[in-house]
């Protein structure tokens, strides 16, 4: 389910009863692997966990990297460059990109997820900030600077942010 949060009020947005390409926050926190938990149900298995195993530890932030420009948001197709992702301890990439890939045009920009966990908040800025200037993907535009200039910001750094605020931040450009 999601919501919005403004003005002390929550507002309900959709109900979806799919995996959601965040899900890896909830594997990050959780530890369940949770696409490999859907194949067992589907394949008649029970659930493998009962809400009081699980426990929810530390903090994870999910960046989607898109084949865009990180201020128009105009789709960037090309061939790549140039790749190196990040790693490490509490960093996770899920790409299909390699060098040489030609991006498409014909579809959803997103081209990578980068997610990591930290035990704190501040653990995990630490380690976004790092794998952000690790991430190399050449030829092609992506809204990378775009999460670089976010994560920089004192007001996301301290989560003094709100649905109005990326949109501010863009128009200070």
């Amino acid at each position: 389910m999601e919501f919005l949060y403004e003005d002390g009020q929550f507002y309900f947005i959709e109900m979806n009863t799919r995996l959601q390409v965040e899900h890896t926050i909830t594997e990050m926190i959780t530890g369940i692997d949770l696409v490999r938990e859907q194949i067992r149900v589907a394949a008649g298995a029970p659930l493998g966990y009962g809400q009081s195993d699980i426990r929810f530890e530390g903090h994870a932030i999910e960046c989607r990297v898109n084949a865009e420009n990180p201020e128009t948001f105009l789709p960037s197709p090309g061939k790549i460059d140039g790749y190196h992702a990040p790693g490490g301890l509490g960093v996770r990439v899920d790409s299909a990109l390699y060098d040489g890939y030609r991006v498409p045009p014909h579809y959803d920009s997103l081209i990578a997820k980068l997610v990591v966990h930290g035990t704190t908040r501040n653990e995990c800025l630490m380690r976004l900030r790092r794998s952000i200037e690790e991430y190399v993907i050449g030829g092609i535009q992506t809204t990378l600077p775009l999460h670089e200039r976010i994560i920089a910001e004192q007001a996301f750094i301290d989560g003094n942010y709100d649905i109005h605020w990326l949109e501010q931040l863009m128009a200070k450009s």
